[in-house]
């Protein structure tokens, strides 16, 4: 078979590129070796889409480089702690006026009492999650992903699980839960408890929306970031050009977190707290013209990431649903009505078969590419003539040697030939990671060593 290759010298990992998509996607997921370690294979993504700095890394660290940042993760989650709690003391005025006693007199002000206790808290916890996504993202850079979309895609996932854990399971329970101490005594009295902390911070959500929901919204039309550098480049460097001009990217590890988050607090708060859900309503719906407006004419699309986020957004609007019947079970239970606490187990129970369903029915077509797609795509591309054009394509789309900034790191050599790997040579071979569907006929390979993968 003939075969295109690319060599990457002093690196583990090279590019394979293969006839068909459907050959590239039966080598991805094949057992090349009895040693699973030795020679792992994927879908390479798209070259928009290749993270080069990390290509470098050896395989044998991506596992100890995961370790070590869910270790970070934690504990920096654990230290945000002390500006969440901070912002979450400033609700309670009577904590307030014990630590500072010569605030007492100004505090029983109407006025300071709405401010320090409404809008003050949530305003000093977004300021501190500003800090957040450019942490994360570092944490996802260092992990070792090999795709930009994959970059942000681990980013989305912690500064999730990071908003919902510290925007509202710790104010809840630093509100009343942890001070109550009797969640911990049995857990089928969770709901219960639950049922009466959230009421509490109803309002730290609800200006919290706004100061978060709706001035994001704000701060998103305006751009403010790129516009302060572009003055700052024109007025004060002397540019002429725009430098950012074509380089703005969705911020997806910003955006869809605090989208999820909102939805997350609106199923929770909608039971107990109906006020908030005006207020989220007006924010999705500004939400739809302003991410539209941005998507259509202001960022640019470098790659396709094939929906990677859904299954994210999937899972926790099951987990907001569920975590909603929870809450209004406990409400049943204080209000003492069997019946109602009845109708809605049989309500968890079909919502996790939903779920479940849906894993079975839709979750792998985000996880690997049908074979039956791909051989449709092959056969349109052959009939229409266009098979030489993608080879010519794949070969410079993934050479980068002259403008990349690992270029002593990579070198390409191009060119047809016929290559069969012995058992000795499979022995001394390599290992393998990542996919695309636009790019197929495309194979990523990491090693254990340094040696030239060969392919065919």
């Amino acid at each position: 078979m003939h075969l295109f290759w690319t060599l990457i010298q002093e690196c583990a990992a090279a590019f394979v590129f293969f006839k068909s998509r459907y050959a590239a996607l039966t080598v991805a997921q094949n057992l090349q070796t009895s040693n699973p370690m030795l020679w792992v294979t994927d879908l390479a993504p798209e070259p928009p889409d290749v993270y080069w700095a990390n290509l470098c890394i050896p395989y044998r660290q991506l596992w100890i480089r995961k370790i070590s940042i869910f270790v970070a993760s934690v504990t920096f989650v654990l230290v945000f702690l002390i500006p969440v709690t901070f912002a979450q003391g400033l609700t309670q005025l009577d904590k307030l006026e014990r630590m500072f006693p010569f605030l007492a007199g100004t505090l029983q002000k109407k006025f300071v009492m709405q401010l320090v206790t409404g809008y003050l808290p949530s305003a000093i916890l977004v300021l501190f999650l500003y800090a957040v996504p450019p942490v994360m993202m570092l944490f996802s850079t260092v992990e070792g992903s090999i795709s930009r979309s994959g970059r942000k895609r681990s980013a989305c996932t912690k500064f999730l699980y990071f908003t919902i854990w510290n925007v509202f399971f710790v104010n809840v329970f630093a509100g009343s839960v942890i001070s109550q101490l009797a969640v911990f005594s049995s857990i089928t009295e969770l709901p219960a408890q639950l049922a009466k902390a959230v009421p509490v911070q109803a309002t730290f959500f609800t200006t919290y929306v706004l100061s978060s929901g709706w001035a994001s919204l704000a701060f998103e039309t305006m751009q403010l970031y790129p516009l302060f550098c572009n003055l700052f480049q024109r007025f004060i460097l002397g540019y002429k050009e725009d430098t950012m001009n074509g380089n703005l990217t969705f911020p997806y590890h910003t955006e869809v977190p605090r989208i999820l988050l909102f939805g997350f607090l609106g199923f929770t708060c909608s039971i107990l707290a109906p006020l908030i859900l005006p207020f989220l309503l007006f924010y999705f719906v500004l939400a739809y013209f302003v991410y539209r407006n941005q998507i259509l004419n202001v960022y640019i699309r470098k790659y396709d990431s094939g929906g990677q986020l859904w299954p994210l957004a999937h899972n926790t609007t099951v987990f907001s649903l569920l975590f909603a019947q929870v809450i209004a079970l406990g409400v049943f239970g204080l209000k003492q009505s069997p019946v109602a606490s009845g109708f809605t187990i049989p309500l968890l129970i079909c919502t996790i078969l939903f779920n479940q369903y849906c894993r079975q029915r839709f979750l792998p077509v985000f996880q690997r590419n049908a074979t039956q797609v791909l051989i449709d795509m092959d056969r349109r591309d052959e009939r229409c003539g266009r098979m030489d054009q993608i080879y010519e394509q794949v070969q410079s789309a993934y050479c980068q040697a002259t403008h990349s900034t690992q270029s002593e790191c990579f070198s390409s050599h191009q060119g047809d030939r016929e290559h069969v790997r012995t058992p000795e040579e499979l022995e001394t071979g390599k290992e393998i990671s990542q996919k695309d569907l636009s790019w197929p006929p495309v194979l990523r390979s990491l090693s254990l060593d340094n040696s030239v993968l060969g392919g065919k």
